[in-house]
């Protein structure tokens, strides 16, 4: 949970109620490696901190697996729109080594965002920086 905390106040800054609730919403999980987190065709329920270990995001692509993402360490990762719109997710997420991650349900995000302050505005933060390094590897594949 120190590991989430650190990363959130490296966005924005805590208060110490703050922080109780977001270590209320957030629940703590250990993952074995090579374990499903989510399947396409099956509605994403949570937004996930990696703590430790590795993950990567896929989608089956007429028959061949197509790695979207590989998730380090101190990031959050979901499948957003499926979370978002609970929608029948595209992508697969698997554990890659043993994780230890943390998570927060649809309906303690959706708390947290329209009940505090705060949580609006990191969230804002996150979606900034993953958008800015999405634009930065499409850079990348221009020639």
């Amino acid at each position: 949970m120190e590991n989430l905390i650190h990363y959130i106040q490296s966005k924005i800054s805590l208060t110490q109620e703050e922080i109780q609730l977001t270590k209320k919403y957030f629940i703590s999980e250990e993952i074995p490696a090579q374990t499903n987190l989510l399947k396409a065709g099956k509605v994403e329920r949570y937004i996930y901190f990696l703590d430790t270990g590795i993950v990567k995001g896929y989608q089956n692509i007429d028959g061949k697996i197509v790695v979207q993402h590989l998730v380090a360490e101190n990031d959050f990762f979901t499948s957003l729109e499926s979370f978002m719109t609970e929608t029948p997710s595209l992508d697969y997420y698997e554990t890659v080594t043993d994780c230890k991650l943390l998570k927060i349900s649809k309906p303690d995000f959706d708390f947290l965002q329209q009940e505090t302050k705060f949580w609006a505005v990191f969230v804002k933060e996150v979606t900034n920086t993953h958008l800015n390094c999405k634009l930065e590897r499409v850079k990348i594949f221009k020639f």
